[in-house]
């Protein structure tokens, strides 16, 4: 956890200016003050999840409704099954997590890397922002796919990889 230090100083020696460097300093307030955690919102306990490395985590089955996972490395994640309806996975890290069942409807995956992940089974993207997504060897059925070229738009700043590309579109 993050400190700040606050700290005045007093001089015992006359207020002149020559005699400024000469007097010994002394602390008279120190206060530590902790620096607040974004909490990640959501259900997922009152667990910070924006920022995080969440790598490997399992979250499958699980109700995270507008969860805030921003800016989270969640390489190798499991989110089968899981209902991310309203989630903030924005300039996340997702490459290889398992999204596969998962309700991932009016999700903010804006310039999130997916590489690698898996989306197979029922996994829904309505409604959800993919600007400079990138998609880049993810498995998706056909109807997925043409779904998410229509909506495509973008380019990843990480990757560099423009979604529209990643998504193998027309």
């Amino acid at each position: 956890m993050a400190l700040f230090l606050n700290a005045s100083l007093s001089s015992t020696s006359k207020p002149h200016h020559h005699n400024l460097f000469k007097s010994k300093p002394s602390f008279s307030t120190i206060s530590a003050t902790p620096l607040p955690l974004f909490l990640g919102g959501g259900p997922y306990g009152q667990g910070v999840t924006r920022g995080q490395d969440l790598s490997g985590k399992d979250f499958s089955g699980k109700t995270l409704i507008k969860q805030d996972f921003k800016t989270s490395i969640l390489r190798q994640a499991n989110f089968k099954g899981a209902n991310l309806l309203g989630a903030d996975l924005s300039d996340a890290d997702l490459r290889s997590a398992d999204f596969s069942l998962a309700n991932v409807t009016k999700v903010n995956l804006s310039n999130a890397n997916l590489e690698g992940a898996l989306v197979t089974g029922n996994t829904s993207f309505k409604g959800s922002n993919i600007t400079g997504a990138d998609f880049t060897d993810v498995p998706l059925r056909e109807d997925q796919r043409e779904y998410l070229c229509k909506i495509a738009d973008g380019v990843n700043s990480t990757t560099g990889n423009a979604t529209r590309d990643t998504l193998l579109c027309n």
